[in-house]
């Protein structure tokens, strides 16, 4: 028999508990990345792994985790989540390795360990800043996204970072592992399959007294179409593009998260924006609904689709990370018509 943890951290102690159930014979925990869960989250795996790695003979356990990958993972598991890392999270918050104190700088200075148990370079956090050019080399750019994990890019997602990587060096004097990290999140975040629409332009009006209106133009990547559409947003610019967006595509949308973080320091920074959508759809009525079609769209007002992207102007990253959300949205749509009939917008259409 394999005995096994399963925590959640409603008070705070789902790690504590799993490493005490492997003290008293646990050989199973069962965890996830970022401690991601319902409520408070469940175990994190990063936590678990990394006690047991600093403090080899205290458990009863081992380990075979490649523990350099721990940190890429996280961001990459955020990406895809739309799951923000908080900053102050251990082992992988932003803040984890940071110290302000001048008390703790000092010791810091003279011997890493005075204040850290782990380095970030053991977990894959590091803090070498590139600073180079809009005309620097391909090489040098490659060589670092393979140090970073991402060694496995064709030659297209290559060449769509590497563009965004020199449009960055025109804005920023300094490029960090976190900006590039950025740029590679936003190819992870974009590739979805049979996407249904691309961000051709956006344009924002908006003041102390005005208004905030947007235009924005969107290509049908199947019917080779570009649609222009326009809207106001009472509560500001953001408002009025997602408005636009939902104009354009015929679909009304319900905003579940946004939320903005500065990648790195400065004026100049990345922002990256997240965001997490479900769509509108009317009450499935009590009578004369077949039993197939209410469950289609019962699992459809329970689906949520998320998506992020980085730039340096926050309203294109938050129009970006919209249309990416969209676009998942839609294919999961035409999952479920492959799968169960007519498809949820036709049903809708007919209902309507």
């Amino acid at each position: 028999v394999t005995w096994s943890t399963h925590c959640h951290n409603d008070l705070g102690l789902a790690t504590a508990n799993s490493l005490a159930g492997i003290q008293n014979g646990a050989r199973q925990v069962e965890v996830t990345i970022n401690g991601i869960g319902e409520r408070a989250g469940n175990t994190a795996m990063e936590e678990v792994i990394m006690a047991i790695h600093t403090h080899p003979n205290y458990y009863p356990v081992y380990h075979t985790i490649n523990t350099t990958g721990i940190y890429l993972l996280s961001q990459l598991v955020s990406s895809l989540s739309g799951m923000v890392v908080q900053p102050n999270k251990a082992i992988v918050g932003r803040n984890a390795f940071l110290h302000e104190s001048g008390i703790h700088q000092d010791g810091v200075l003279k011997n890493k360990l005075t204040y850290e148990i782990i380095t970030p370079e053991v977990v894959g956090v590091t803090n070498i800043s590139l600073v180079l050019g809009k005309h620097s080399g391909r090489n040098a750019f490659r060589e670092r996204c393979r140090e970073l994990g991402f060694s496995d890019l064709v030659e297209a997602e290559f060449q769509r970072v590497f563009d965004d990587f020199k449009s960055l060096c025109d804005k920023k004097k300094k490029v960090n592992d976190g900006d590039i990290l950025a740029l590679l999140s936003n190819q992870i975040s974009s590739s979805t399959p049979a996407s249904h629409f691309g961000l051709d332009s956006i344009q924002v009006v908006s003041g102390t007294h005005a208004t905030a209106t947007a235009t924005v133009r969107l290509e049908d990547v199947r019917g080779g179409d570009v649609i222009v559409d326009a809207a106001i947003g009472k509560g500001g610019p953001i408002e009025a593009v997602f408005e636009a967006i939902q104009r354009i595509v015929k679909r009304r949308i319900r905003l579940l998260q946004y939320e903005v973080a500065a990648v790195g320091e400065g004026i100049d920074a990345l922002g990256k924006v997240d965001v997490k959508i479900t769509p509108e759809i009317e009450e499935v009525a009590a009578n004369g609904d077949a039993h197939g079609k209410a469950a289609r769209r019962e699992r459809l007002r329970r689906s949520t689709f998320a998506a992020n992207s980085a730039h340096t102007d926050i309203i294109l990253a938050s129009a970006k990370a919209y249309v990416t959300a969209i676009n998942r949205m839609l294919a999961w749509e035409e999952e479920e018509n492959a799968n169960g009939g007519r498809s949820l917008v036709e049903e809708r259409k007919v209902d309507v």
